[in-house]
């Protein structure tokens, strides 16, 4: 009677933890890269009394071992710039800021603090590397990802320019025509560079090229920077300068703010020789002008790239990768235990983790603007309960027959 009662207790005790598993699983339904657990019960087996010495007996279903299912779950795109998921084997490696504990989690939720931190939405420190002069090396030790979010690069001057130039063929002599273009000087401040181009005859075109007096410490009073002729055949095409001529080079000194001298090439032809400058019969114009140069530039969005790459975007349109995600793999994730806010630790039976770069050595790939779904199926975990409330019933009728067994049995001693 009593191993009875034993059993049914333990099966009890079983059936509740199973059925905690179960309510675990449907309370992380949404959230981000969760692991459905799974139970598996087994046999408890003891020494029946009256029994001979040694003798085993079953006693049914006594004891339930959980486990997470390391499973992909599906990829939701969300369109946030600092959202990653993990497509494939691996996790994010986070450090506690509480603690200074490494751990682990599918959740890729992330966010910058105020000093440029990439963190989880619960505050761990996302680890991986961050550009040093410009440069990542995810060969090095892992450490928190830093974005540079109050820093300035300086800017670029031009080294080339360029526009795609149409001088109208029926335009009288003298007539005129300007091409601005703006370019950058060595402190990253903007200067416009006109090309005034001047019809001197059937298929000639004189230009000079010039800078506003206010650039300059000394006025240059309508000096050209540079000057020349173009010759057009009759079919509209640039035959001198010949593209093997090469660019106009064009030297600008004694800059206003100090500016180093500038020294740009105007291409009349691409690298291929196909000419930026026609004369056909139709009116002059301008369009597409490029050049090579920037302003400095502060941060104005951080965003992930797949693979994992941090890239912030500067004020003047330069994108710098500034950081690199790192994924951890772990050959026996079953043995990693929760500890809350979506994180994992090694317990004393995992694997020492191998952590590297997204898609390299077996780690899986990052996609970015997106998020893992959790892996739990509500029809399973709702099927489920319904079939652990009816062990727990089940169980339950045993312990109060063997109650009333009890009872009864009490009953004829004492009669």
């Amino acid at each position: 009677m009593f191993p009875t009662l034993s059993t049914a207790l333990s099966a009890l005790t079983a059936d509740q933890t199973a059925i905690s598993v179960t309510g675990n699983n449907l309370a992380n339904l949404n959230t981000t890269g969760f692991k459905a657990g799974t139970v598996q019960f087994s046999d408890l087996m003891s020494q029946m009394i009256g029994a001979g010495p040694g003798t085993q007996v079953g006693m049914g279903v006594g004891q339930v071992q959980t486990t997470s299912q390391y499973t992909q779950g599906s990829t939701t795109s969300t369109g946030a710039p600092l959202d990653a998921a993990i497509q494939g084997n691996g996790f994010f490696v986070v450090n506690d800021p509480s603690t200074n504990q490494q751990l682990y989690t599918r959740d890729g939720a992330f966010q910058l603090d105020a000093q440029g931190d990439l963190e989880t939405a619960t505050g761990q420190l996302v680890q991986g590397w961050s550009a040093v002069g410009g440069v990542v090396n995810s060969n090095g030790p892992v450490s928190n990802i830093t974005v540079p979010v109050g820093s300035v690069i300086p800017g670029t001057a031009t080294a080339n320019m360029s526009a795609t130039i149409n001088l109208n063929s029926q335009s009288p002599v003298g007539t005129n025509f300007s091409a601005p273009i703006q370019i950058y000087d060595s402190l990253g401040q903007a200067h416009t560079a006109t090309i005034t181009f001047t019809q001197a005859g059937a298929g000639s075109w004189n230009y000079a090229v010039n800078l506003p007096d206010s650039d300059f410490t000394t006025p240059q009073g309508g000096v050209p920077l540079t000057s020349g002729t173009l010759q057009f055949d009759g079919a509209g095409n640039l035959i001198s300068p010949a593209a093997s001529s090469g660019p106009v080079p064009i030297s600008i000194s004694g800059l206003a703010d100090g500016a180093n001298t500038l020294n740009v090439n105007w291409n009349l032809f691409d690298p291929n020789g196909n000419q930026f400058i026609t004369q056909y019969a139709e009116a002059s114009g301008t369009s597409n002008p490029q050049q090579d140069g920037s302003a400095a530039g502060q941060v104005s969005n951080v965003a992930l790239a797949n693979g994992g790459s941090v890239v912030a975007t500067y004020s003047n349109g330069a994108q710098v990768t500034v950081g690199q995600l790192a994924l951890a793999s772990i050959a026996n994730p079953q043995s990693l235990v929760s500890v809350g806010d979506n994180n994992l630790q090694v317990s004393a039976a995992s694997a020492a983790p191998a952590i590297g770069a997204p898609n390299s050595g077996g780690l899986g790939q990052v996609m970015a603007g997106s998020l893992e779904s959790s892996t739990v199926d509500i029809a399973t975990e709702f099927t489920q309960l319904i079939a652990l409330q009816q062990a727990y019933q089940a169980n339950s009728k045993i312990v109060t027959t063997v109650d009333q067994l009890a009872q009864s049995t009490i009953a004829l001693i004492q009669a």
